[in-house]
């Protein structure tokens, strides 16, 4: 075992991916784990798993475990214990698919209330894909940023089939606790994009 071997860490984190059926939840892994799409859609029945590994500044391997979650498993008995102790939260939807967008609620629900005893508090983006579909949008942008917002969320726009991203600006913003005291579900600190 060579010095750099020994002297590298390493690590796992859990990233779950949640969001309604055919909001293309198993395209958006399949192309983060293996760079490739799949043209053919194939309903994801309970969890399908998938790993990549990177290497980070520091000598810091590690591994992303991407859990990917059947959208027909909301409500289900076991998808507290699939999000419990994630260290990231996908929430996805179809930018075409109005539909997909309403039911984040009860999908966000779900996380915050699977991780309500964890010791790990995890990180939750909203991602809005199928963004090669623009001329097809039934979500407006502004709407996916005040649900963002509203929430404390990460803001991301992807498309599964092309690879592309809107790289989203994190922007800070603490609030008053004015605010705060009149708002209906008080925001941490929010991270949404500026555009």
């Amino acid at each position: 075992m060579s010095d750099s071997e020994e002297e590298s860490q390493d690590k796992q984190l859990k990233i779950v991916v949640v969001g309604d059926g055919a909001s293309g939840k198993t395209s958006l892994a399949t192309r983060f784990a293996q760079e490739a799409f799949g043209k053919q859609y194939k309903q994801t029945i309970g969890l399908d798993f998938f790993l990549k590994r990177i290497s980070l500044p520091g000598n810091l391997n590690v591994t992303l475990q991407v859990w990917d979650i059947g959208g027909q498993t909301l409500g289900g008995k076991m998808l507290d214990k699939y999000v419990y102790g994630a260290h990231g939260v996908l929430l996805v939807y179809d930018i075409t698919n109005y539909q997909s967008f309403e039911n984040l609620e009860d999908w966000f629900s779900m996380v915050k209330k699977a991780n309500e005893e964890s010791d790990i508090q995890p990180v939750i983006s909203l991602v809005g894909n199928k963004i090669d579909l623009e001329h097809m949008r039934t979500v407006k942008s502004d709407k996916h940023q005040r649900f963002c917002q509203e929430n404390g969320l990460i803001s991301q726009f992807v498309s599964a089939k092309t690879g592309d991203s809107r790289v989203v600006k994190a922007d800070i913003v603490n609030y008053s606790q004015d605010t705060v005291a009149r708002t209906v579900n008080p925001p941490r600190s929010s991270m949404c994009v500026v555009q």
